[in-house]
């Protein structure tokens, strides 16, 4: 029996393995952190025969409460993820599992690959409208990727959409992915009806470093690039620092940032009522996105989330927060479970690769109906 981690992603350790019915392992924290709860490993064992993992010390884990009610993400051949049922006590995370062949993986969430994200990138880049351009290197030396949509031109708005932040949240760019996909189909009108009339900016993978050592939060060393918009630097934080500057020469008319949250199983946005500049107008137009979201798709609901932050005490180094009060303009960060969406619960699944890419092509359609409003 032999667990492997040394690969695109991985992150465990293992304490013990002795025999199959007692494998112990721990989740390392983030580089220059002490923030654990991204895990992928592979089980390398004799299929037909009883696993018995326990993930321990989630008490101290970034997120204790994201393991209740979880079940962890398994996979044999890379492609399908299905649940495995685990039982949280407080501190461990036990699950078991009769493996039907001789290797399986198991994740946090359904991992998207570094080879992937190129492949999306360069798809992409096969459209006659889309153009990819490297915007700058990170930490470890990795490209900041922008992919752009559309002819720039006077009276197009300009839609900026990143994702992962922070890294382990995978299901963000799993969800750009269905996005892009159905922005650049020639046969959908709605991307084409987009390319015409708007300038669409796409970051699908923020923390590049990040997602390549396993992290859940953090770049290489050890920044959340979600705290860093005010005073962004090349030698803490460049992948901010690169899209922040190209977003002030370009403005920005609507800005998503595309996330996962560990504990709440729905999916939600979190707007921006805490700027100093908020106001009746931005309230309506946050209010006329929700609302067409909630008409286009069941997959939305905005009955549970973060609570709303009080007028003027919003975090401006919060990228949806800085770029609201920076430009002005319709900002929201779009937050995905790691768990399920309990309005559309799927025992075998869960919240997936396959759901998070539909959310994405979905939004596109609210993104059309918001777009005169801007």
């Amino acid at each position: 029996m032999k667990i492997f981690s040394n690969f695109d992603s991985g992150n465990i350790h293992v304490v013990s393995a002795e025999s199959p019915d007692s494998i112990q392992l721990t989740i390392p924290a983030d580089n220059n952190t002490d923030i654990a709860q991204w895990f992928h490993f592979r089980l390398e064992s004799h299929s037909q025969e009883l696993h018995q993992f326990t993930l321990q010390n989630l008490a101290k884990s970034a997120y204790p409460e994201g393991w209740q009610d979880y079940d962890v993400v398994a996979s044999y051949d890379r492609n399908e993820w299905f649940r495995i049922p685990s039982e949280f006590d407080g501190d461990n995370l036990r699950f078991s599992v009769i493996p039907e062949q001789s290797s399986m993986y198991f994740a946090y969430f359904a991992p998207y690959s570094y080879d992937r994200h190129q492949d999306l990138l360069h798809n992409a880049q096969m459209h006659y409208a889309c153009q990819l351009e490297t915007l700058g290197s990170t930490l470890d030396g990795n490209d900041m990727s922008l992919l752009t949509i559309g002819e720039p031109a006077e009276g197009k708005k300009n839609i900026w959409v990143i994702g992962r932040q922070h890294p382990g949240e995978s299901m963000a760019e799993w969800f750009i992915e269905g996005l892009l996909m159905r922005l650049l189909d020639d046969t959908d009108t709605v991307g084409k009806a987009l390319i015409d009339n708007a300038v669409i900016r796409v970051v699908p993978n923020m923390n590049p470093d990040g997602s390549i050592r396993g992290h859940l939060r953090h770049n290489a060393v050890g920044a959340n690039l979600n705290r860093e918009w005010q005073t962004p630097s090349v030698e803490r934080s460049p992948e901010v620092f690169y899209v922040r500057e190209r977003m002030l020469e370009t403005g920005v008319d609507m800005f998503l940032d595309i996330h996962g949250d560990e504990a709440i199983p729905y999916n939600f946005v979190a707007g921006s009522e805490g700027i100093p500049s908020y106001d009746e107008d931005f309230a309506a137009l946050e209010e006329h996105f929700k609302q067409a979201l909630l008409t286009i798709t069941p997959e939305f609901q905005d009955e549970h989330g973060y609570p709303k932050s009080a007028p003027g005490t919003a975090n401006l180094t919060v990228g949806s927060n800085w770029v609201a009060e920076q430009f002005k303009c319709l900002s929201y960060t779009v937050e995905m479970p790691f768990k399920d969406h309990n309005n559309q619960p799927d025992e075998v699944y869960g919240w997936s690769p396959e759901r998070s890419a539909a959310f994405g092509s979905e939004m596109l359609a609210a993104i059309w109906a918001t777009l005169p409003k801007l």
